[in-house]
């Protein structure tokens, strides 16, 4: 026996399902690697300014460098500064039982997130607008069980902005 007292929404499985088939057509990220040989915590003091082809469409050359360019300065401010703590804190390490470890992890955590919020900026100011979106992701490195960040370039989907019914 149905239960009459239960209240259905039919507008949810429609939008389920129209949200499923945009993220079927979605293509498959685009990953810009760190290209240096300098890595704190993961963190490459230098991004790869070359641009992917699979970008051409969507963005100029010019302003996926100058966003690289951004990023990349904001790690070359930062990192020589994690990498003094990091080795002032090795040296330190057994004196301190490791409590000398401390600053390399907050300013290593302060790097990121101040990266964070250089790519929410860019991602406002110009690929939203794109259906792009520009975040930091932690990766498995290709040549090793490392992790490293990455950039990460997702497509977004477009939304329709009519829907018959």
């Amino acid at each position: 026996m149905a239960d009459f007292d239960e209240i259905y929404e039919e507008g949810e499985d429609e939008e389920w399902v129209l949200e499923e088939q945009l993220l079927k057509y979605s293509r498959d990220p685009v990953i810009v690697r760190g290209s240096s040989h300098v890595t704190v915590f993961g963190l490459s003091n230098k991004f790869e300014s070359e641009f992917p082809s699979s970008l051409t469409v969507k963005v100029a050359p010019e302003e996926f460098k100058a966003s690289i360019n951004r990023v990349n300065s904001c790690l070359k401010k930062n990192l020589p500064v994690n990498v003094r703590w990091l080795l002032c804190g090795c040296l330190c390490c057994c004196c301190t039982l490791g409590c000398s470890m401390w600053p390399v992890i907050c300013l290593s955590k302060r790097t990121r997130r101040s990266i964070e919020k250089l790519l929410e900026r860019e991602n406002n100011r110009l690929y939203h607008k794109l259906c792009l979106h520009w975040r930091l992701s932690k990766r498995k490195c290709e040549m090793n069980n490392m992790m490293e960040y990455v950039i990460l370039i997702e497509f977004l989907p477009k939304t329709p902005i009519f829907r018959p019914d």
